[in-house]
C-alpha cells in the first residue's frame, strides 16, 4: 500500500484542515494510506520522510526551520513525490528559497483579490495528466507567480484579466498547472484552491488526483 503524507496548517483562509481532508478522501480511494497532521515537526524524521511515497502540503504563509525543509527537499530528491495546491504549496514558507526550487514557483499576487473571473487553459498536448480536461472558468483569486522556467507547463491563465500595476505590460500566459523533477523525485502543482469549494470542482479535483498518482510512481 502506497504511503502518504499531509500536513496542514499556517493560514486559516485557505481553510487547509478541510482541503487535507479533501485530500484525505481522495488518497484513500485510490488506495493509498494517508497520515493527516497539523504539525511542521513531522518533518524532522528524515528517514521516515524517504519510506513515503507521497507528501502532500497544505500549508500557507508560515515558517519552517531550514533543516525541515532540507529533509523534505532530501526526500523528494531520493524520489518521494511532492504535490499541493494554491498557497499551501507554492506560498508555504516566503523566506525558505529552497523550498520554493523545490516546487517551482512562489505566489506574489492576486490582483483583484477573490472572485476574479476567469479561463484556466489547458495546454494542448501537454501531458496524459490532462488528456480529456477541457477549458474551464473558474471564480476565485487568480494566481500571479515567479515560475521556475523548468517546470513543464499544463495549463495558464491569461492575465491582465482586472487592472493593476502590471496592467500596462504586455499580455501574459501564466502557469496555473506545472510538474517538475527535483533530483528523481516528481512535483506536481495546482495555483487552483483558494477554499475548499474551488478543490472540490469537478475538474480541479480531477487534476489534484491524477497528480497525486503521478507524482507518488517516481519511486516506482
Amino acid at each position: 500500500m502506497k504511503q502518504a503524507l499531509i500536513v496542514w496548517g499556517g493560514w486559516d483562509g485557505h481553510q487547509p484542515e478541510e482541503v487535507a481532508g479533501i485530500f484525505r478522501g481522495l488518497l484513500e480511494k485510490e488506495g493509498f494510506r494517508a497520515e493527516v497532521s497539523d504539525q511542521l515537526e513531522e518533518f524532522a524524521d528524515a528517514d521516515k520522510l524517504k519510506t513515503l511515497d507521497l507528501i502532500v502540503p497544505v500549508w500557507t504563509m508560515g515558517k519552517i526551520e531550514p533543516q525541515l525543509a532540507t529533509n523534505v527537499s532530501e526526500a523528494v530528491q531520493s524520489g518521494v513525490g511532492l504535490a499541493g495546491c494554491h498557497g499551501g504549496m507554492c506560498d508555504s514558507f516566503r523566506e525558505n528559497v529552497e523550498w520554493q526550487f523545490m516546487t517551482g514557483g512562489q505566489w506574489v499576487a492576486h490582483p483583484g483579490n477573490d472572485g476574479v473571473e476567469y479561463t484556466v487553459n489547458i495546454t494542448a498536448n501537454s501531458s496524459p495528466l490532462v488528456e480529456g480536461i477541457e477549458d474551464f472558468p473558474v471564480k476565485s483569486e487568480q494566481y500571479y507567480m515567479h515560475v521556475d522556467p523548468a517546470v513543464e507547463v499544463l495549463a495558464t491563465t491569461r492575465f491582465p484579466t482586472v487592472p493593476g500595476p502590471h496592467s500596462l505590460n504586455k499580455p501574459v500566459d501564466m502557469p496555473v498547472v506545472w510538474t517538475k523533477r527535483w533530483g528523481v523525485g516528481r512535483v506536481f502543482y495546482n495555483s487552483l484552491g483558494h477554499q475548499a469549494d474551488i478543490v472540490r470542482m469537478p475538474p480541479v479535483l480531477e487534476l489534484m488526483r491524477r497528480g497525486f498518482l503521478w507524482a507518488a510512481q517516481g519511486k516506482g
